[in-house]
């Protein structure tokens, strides 16, 4: 695994926003920094992807485990009436993209470790299939890149499309910096890509039929399907979380993902994890309680870094700020990045969809990712 700094190319504002990627520029530096690459070893990226799929098959005994035990699934915070509706959920496995983004530590030569799985909501995902293959074609187009992530999202939506009604909503909120319009707008196109017609909606803009039951667009058009790009911990607790249980016990509208897709975008389920696998080579020890040796304490539910902590020999030496925390934390093992350039540690995105490992991304940041992170493409060399 080599860093290789790079010139980026004169015009690359232009590409990348033709492409759909409005929200390049940072406080700083550019968030799209192709100012530098990354490059892999053919083995190296074996062993990543060997290591994501590994990492599923964990979080589906992890998942088991949670629902199998009442005592387990309330260390995640989520409101007990929702319990049965997640339970239900993962018994029934209704319609899902099941697709995430495994964050994993690797220095090239040790196991990759895995830090969090973003699947709920998973983000940095248009540059992850789409800007970062571009790139590739046009600056090493005799390399290749682990990533099918485009192919394996439409191909998903077409498995899915049979059990879907006629349209599909896709929501999200109105964010200043436009990452997630960006994100909802290209989960869009690989749905309709497939074939599946869809409507967009601001989370806001949806609204309650009280006697049909039911969720509703800005035309009371009834949603029958909803693919929505806003965390399910925020949903139930919504002033509507009594409509939400109401039209959960229903079972009148998929939603995409499904809302088991609460425990394993919960930190709560790293303790899980090494509970049932202690020792296992892509996992770091982690607990529900402050541990003697250098750990990262993270809140159960926090986002993008967010009330993040380094705690290395009794000291904190790095945090991040943030309004996450009153849920709980977990302490997982400190794993030491490697700083691949002066204030660049890397994290790398391992993509899966339908639980298949899919494509990569990278972001760079200093000891804590957080939402001022840039995203570095790569090539695979050899």
């Amino acid at each position: 695994m080599i860093r290789q700094s790079l010139s980026p190319r004169p015009d690359w504002r232009h590409k990348v926003e033709a492409l759909g990627l409005i929200w390049h520029d940072g406080p700083e530096r550019p968030y799209w920094d192709e100012s530098a690459c990354y490059r892999f070893t053919r083995g190296q990226i074996d062993r990543i992807e060997a290591a994501t799929a590994e990492l599923y098959r964990l979080f589906l005994a992890a998942g088991e485990a949670v629902v199998s035990e009442p005592r387990l699934l309330a260390r995640f915070g989520i409101p007990p009436v929702f319990h049965d509706p997640i339970r239900e959920a993962w018994e029934a496995e209704p319609p899902a993209l099941n697709f995430g983004r495994f964050d994993l530590g690797f220095d090239g030569r040790d196991a990759p470790r895995l830090f969090e799985f973003n699947c709920d909501t998973p983000t940095a995902l248009l540059e992850a299939a789409v800007v970062q293959w571009a790139w590739k074609e046009e600056c090493f187009p005799a390399l290749d890149q682990f990533n099918s992530l485009h192919e394996a999202l439409v191909a998903r939506w077409s498995e899915l499309a049979p059990d879907l009604p006629a349209t599909l909503h896709v929501a999200h909120v109105a964010d200043q910096a436009g990452e997630d319009a960006i994100t909802a707008a290209y989960l869009r196109d690989t749905a309709e890509g497939a074939g599946i017609a869809t409507v967009p909606i601001l989370m806001d803009a949806i609204g309650w039929h009280h006697d049909d039951h039911c969720f509703v667009d800005e035309g009371d058009m009834r949603i029958e399907a909803l693919f929505k790009l806003y965390p399910w911990e925020w949903l139930v607790h919504e002033e509507f979380a009594p409509h939400l249980l109401d039209n959960l016990e229903r079972g009148d509208l998929v939603w995409i993902e499904p809302i088991w897709k609460m425990l394993w975008s919960n930190k709560a389920i790293l303790p899980v994890l090494w509970d049932l696998f202690p020792g296992h080579p892509n996992l770091l020890p982690a607990s529900f309680t402050v541990p003697a040796g250098d750990a990262v304490a993270k809140p159960l539910l926090s986002r993008e870094g967010a009330n993040v902590s380094i705690r290395r020999a009794g000291a904190i030496i790095a945090e991040t700020a943030g309004e996450y925390g009153e849920e709980g934390y977990v302490y997982q093992s400190l794993y030491r990045l490697p700083e691949m350039a002066p204030g660049c540690f890397p994290v790398l995105g391992s993509w899966v969809v339908d639980g298949a490992p899919v494509g990569m991304g990278i972001r760079e940041d200093g000891l804590i990712t957080s939402n001022t992170a840039r995203f570095v493409p790569h090539v695979i060399d050899g």
